[in-house]
């Protein structure tokens, strides 16, 4: 981990593909190919793509983190969030969904929701703390080890927006 480090977050851009990879491949054993990340950038105009940049001046500046979520109707879909391995207990994780979804309700979204594995209590654990439940169980969801996926619901977007006395966020630009 690096002390000091000063993270902002920004809309995802092409350039910032390879590093998104790296981050994927390191955190999940069915990463998505560049060619989904490419996909929601240019051809979904619902999709949201954040990353958490490292701009220290160390060697170890540049992108530690990312999450893509996808408007649906009134609901907001993380569809994906992960943070470097060297980055994670720092609250970039809490930042992004703090930040993507203050965005997603902004453009509409009035509730949340996505799948997490079951055994990804630390993801879980996460969530909860934005107020997510688990709602239903989906059986063999992930096709690497058949293991099941949680769905977790955030439903009143509404209510957690007026409730939060989360830090005041400054609209990213793209």
């Amino acid at each position: 981990m690096i002390k000091n480090s000063l993270v902002t977050f920004r809309p995802m851009r092409k350039d910032d593909l390879d590093s998104v990879m790296v981050i994927d491949r390191l955190s999940f054993s069915m990463p998505w190919p560049k060619s989904a990340y490419v996909h929601d950038m240019i051809n979904n105009s619902k999709a949201i793509l954040l990353v958490a940049e490292n701009i220290s001046s160390d060697s170890e500046a540049g992108i530690v983190g990312m999450i893509d979520l996808w408007l649906i109707v009134d609901e907001a879909h993380i569809a994906t969030l992960a943070v470097h391995p060297d980055f994670r207990g720092m609250g970039i994780a809490t930042r992004l969904i703090e930040q993507v979804l203050v965005e997603a309700h902004e453009k509409g979204a009035r509730r949340a929701m996505l799948e997490v594995r079951t055994s990804n209590q630390a993801a879980q654990n996460l969530y909860e703390k934005f107020g997510f439940e688990v709602v239903y169980k989906r059986p063999r969801y992930y096709v690497d080890n058949r293991e099941d996926a949680l769905l977790m619901n955030l439903e009143d977007l509404d209510g957690w927006i007026r409730s939060s006395d989360k830090i005041k966020f400054q609209k990213t630009s793209g």
